[in-house]
């Protein structure tokens, strides 16, 4: 198995969104009969953790038409039910495609792309990490030439991770690297070939081409490549996050989505306005900043770290 996923890891990772929401509805809903008030403080909390304001708004009117036909009266029924419609909502759409394509070909080709700061860097590192451990080879290509710091800092990982990188010049082509990477890795005959592309903002028309045009030069050399495109999204910048996904997913035909730093925030809610707003399905979530702490998203168990208790106060 590519990457493994453990709850307990899950739970650590989500423990700032668990306080938030999961305690918060807690707290709201315990011992509580429904009412419209209550209702009304649900759907508040849902979009406090920036599930979206429309699906906040879905949700609750679900769960209204439930509380009025007396189906759910109690705000413990009421817990239960937002887990289960999250998890469904979370899940529709997904399926099989939530696995990263890295046994479609030799190699298979998987371009990492988004914005400088989302903690692109750090995934891509957490990706070969993965595939090394279940036994395949990797070959890393440095494509953000723009920023000499980026290059530099891929071939630190790459030194600690034990894996080969394809660098270039200092604000060179990033084309040419992603050129040079792809035949390396045929003559190689490497498993899996990982592109690190510039951190590009998602209004730089001229940036947004360059990145459509590392995808066709890497298509030109490995057929049916990039077999993924996974966009890093830092799932603390909120609301932004599906701002961003828009515009890349205009320039290159995004695949999945990596949402890097789920650590950090206490609006883990953001998966759902995600999966709702692209369609796109999330493959990977950052739990932590270490190579290991990368989980593959599973509705139910990210739902259920949600609503559990802080990892943090378990056995406390």
């Amino acid at each position: 198995m590519l990457f493994a996923s453990t709850f307990d890891a899950i739970r650590r990772g989500l423990s700032k969104t668990a306080s938030a929401v999961g305690a918060g509805l807690r707290s709201v809903l315990h011992g509580r009969r429904l009412s419209d008030e209550l209702l009304t403080e649900i759907e508040a909390q849902l979009v406090a953790a920036d599930v979206g304001v429309n699906a906040a708004r879905e949700i609750v009117a679900a769960l209204r038409t439930e509380f009025r036909a007396g189906r759910v009266e109690r705000g413990e029924d009421a817990l239960e039910y937002l887990k289960r419609v999250l998890a469904d909502r979370l899940t529709t759409g997904g399926g099989a495609s939530r696995e990263i394509a890295v046994g479609v070909g030799k190699p298979a080709v998987v371009l990492v792309v988004g914005v400088n700061g989302a903690g692109k860097t750090t995934s891509v590192a957490k990706i070969a990490h993965s595939i090394r451990k279940s036994g395949r080879s990797v070959l890393l290509a440095a494509a953000d030439t723009y920023r000499a710091g980026a290059v530099q800092q891929l071939g630190i990982w790459a030194q600690r991770l034990g894996v080969e990188v394809v660098k270039g010049s200092t604000g060179g082509d990033p084309a040419a690297v992603a050129f040079d990477a792809a035949q390396a890795a045929v003559k190689r005959g490497v498993d899996v070939l990982l592109v690190d592309t510039a951190g590009r903002l998602h209004n730089e028309a001229s940036l947004m081409r360059q990145l459509t045009k590392i995808r066709d030069v890497i298509a030109r050399q490995i057929p049916g490549a990039p077999h993924e495109v996974l966009l890093v999204l830092d799932a603390t910048s909120g609301q932004n996050a599906i701002v961003q996904a828009t515009a890349f997913r205009q320039a290159v035909a995004v695949t999945g989505i990596f949402l890097a730093k789920m650590d950090g925030t206490a609006r883990g809610g953001v998966a759902v306005a995600i999966h709702d707003a692209l369609g796109i399905p999330v493959k990977l979530i950052g739990v932590g900043e270490q190579p290991e702490d990368v989980e593959p998203f599973d509705p139910k168990r990210f739902v259920d770290a949600v609503f559990s208790a802080p990892a943090t106060t378990i056995g406390a």
